[in-house]
C-alpha cells in the first residue's frame, strides 16, 4: 500500500524558515513535488525533485524554497525560506512514477494529507 506522509508545517512570522519532510512507503516515485492550497484558491504547484535531482520550482516561490530528495530514505523535503503571508496554505506532498519533472497535479498518483503552513505578518 503506497502512502505519503507530510511533516514540518506549522506558524512561522514573516521572513522566517520551515522544513517540510515528506515520507513515501509502498514503493519508489520518479518524482516528487509538493503542491499547496489556499482558502479559496485551487492547488498550485509549488516545487518538484526527479530522481537524479533535477529540480522545477513555480516562479513565486524560486530563490526562497528548494526541494531536495533522499532516495535511499524515499523522502523528499523542501526548505521554505523568508516566508511571506502569502505562503499560507495546506501543502501536501505528491508523487509520480512517469518519466519527466510534471508540474500539474493531475500527472501526480499519489498524495499525502496535507500539512498546514501559516506565515503570519
Amino acid at each position: 500500500q503506497v502512502q505519503l506522509v507530510e511533516s514540518g508545517g506549522g506558524l512561522v512570522q514573516a521572513g522566517g524558515s520551515l522544513r517540510l519532510s515528506c515520507g513515501a512507503s509502498g514503493r519508489t516515485f520518479n518524482a516528487m513535488a509538493w503542491f499547496r492550497q489556499a482558502p479559496g484558491k485551487e492547488r498550485e504547484f509549488v516545487a518538484a525533485v526527479n530522481w537524479p535531482g533535477s529540480t522545477r520550482y513555480s516562479d513565486s516561490v524560486k530563490g526562497r524554497f528548494a526541494i531536495s530528495r533522499d532516495n535511499a530514505k524515499n523522502t523528499a523535503m523542501l526548505q521554505m525560506n523568508s516566508l511571506k503571508p502569502e505562503d499560507t496554505a495546506v501543502y501536501y506532498c505528491s508523487a509520480a512514477a512517469g518519466l519527466g519533472l510534471p508540474y500539474r497535479a493531475y500527472d501526480y498518483n499519489y498524495w499525502g494529507q496535507g500539512t498546514q503552513v501559516t506565515v503570519s505578518s
